[in-house]
């Protein structure tokens, strides 16, 4: 009798025959990244050789999946998917490798600081979805990280004495009594532009929050949705305390009271279009939010010069508007100009 011959070393062979093999959607999930972008990722640079399934979906191997997550984190730390797409394993990590080498050695000069937009972060993992160079980089301003806080209560003892932009939460829900909680719990951080990435939330604690000023957002959100509301958020913080952008001066008087005005729109022009009737109207409309900015209640110091920013820039567009009814006066001698 015979002994019994061994297997065939093909069948052996250096790849499984059971490989486990993913589709694209399920690769992007894995990747955290959208399936279009994978898609397009693909059709572009084909990034991978993956194979094909009965019904022509794309299959990608477990060497295929560690590669393009690779990839993906060298494109969020700044690099181009162009100059990625044609290296090997090998040598995309050796570009991580030199990445994070220069990354550590690079000093940090010390006017960078000065013109660095200051953001408190409460919440470690909305700060961990920030700290990225590349999302940072397209920011288009320096960003400085403060924190991550757990609370607000901690974010608010550590940053008693610090210089403070802007306040960024992560809330896992809202309640009716939020605010008041924050603004007892850290009344420091209370008055500064402030973001919130909520959870859950009923629609009149919404309203709420959005009437006082603080942008909202729904999660989960995208890293690029993220990347829109801090520039929303940025556009809302204090200008430097150093150099204001605005020099606060006294408004001039007004010209016409409400009757002038109520009079001139009301009567008969020989100008064809309907516009003298509007400017008269576009006055009145500036002489109450004027008054209004002006008498507007403030819950602390940058409340104040909010208003009082409102109440100038309404003032200098009411003066503006002034000047186009005295036009419009002179030429239809219904309104005689005062000096």
């Amino acid at each position: 009798m015979s002994p019994e011959k061994a297997p065939p070393a093909s069948v052996a062979g250096d790849r499984p025959a059971t490989e486990s093999l993913r589709r694209t959607g399920a690769v992007a999930r894995m990747l955290r990244m959208p399936v279009a972008t994978l898609r397009v990722w693909e059709r572009r640079y084909a990034l991978t050789q993956g194979k094909l399934s009965a019904s022509g979906q794309r299959l990608y191997s477990e060497a295929d999946v560690r590669r393009l997550a690779l990839i993906r984190q060298l494109t969020e730390l700044g690099h181009a998917i162009g100059s990625l797409a044609g290296l090997d394993m090998e040598q995309l990590q050796q570009v991580a490798a030199t990445h994070a080498e220069l990354h550590a050695a690079r000093p940090t000069p010390p006017q960078a600081a000065q013109g660095q937009w200051r953001l408190a972060v409460v919440g470690t993992s909305l700060a961990q979805r920030l700290d990225k160079p590349g999302l940072l980089q397209r920011l288009g301003r320096p960003l400085q990280l403060l924190g991550p806080f757990e609370t607000i209560e901690q974010a608010g003892l550590a940053l008693k004495r610090e210089e403070v932009d802007a306040l960024l939460l992560h809330e896992p829900q809202l309640h009716a009594g939020w605010l008041g909680a924050l603004e007892s719990a850290a009344p420091g951080l209370s008055g500064l532009p402030m973001a919130v990435l909520y959870g859950f939330a009923s629609e009149a604690v919404c309203e709420t929050l959005a009437a006082v000023g603080i942008s909202l957002l729904r999660a989960p959100q995208p890293d690029v949705v993220i990347l829109q509301w801090l520039r929303g958020l940025l556009a809302l913080s204090a200008p430097p305390r150093s150099a204001p952008a605005w020099p606060p001066q006294a408004p001039a008087p007004r010209r016409w009271s409400d009757q002038e005005l109520i009079a001139f729109a009301n009567r008969s022009t020989t100008v064809a279009c309907e516009c003298p009737r509007h400017v008269a109207e576009l006055l009145m409309q500036l002489s109450q939010f004027e008054r209004y900015s002006a008498q507007c209640a403030n819950r602390n110091e940058a409340d104040a010069q909010l208003h009082q920013f409102l109440q100038q820039l309404t003032a200098e567009s009411r003066h503006r508007f002034e000047t186009a009814l005295s036009r419009i006066a002179q030429h239809e001698g219904l309104i005689a100009e005062q000096p």
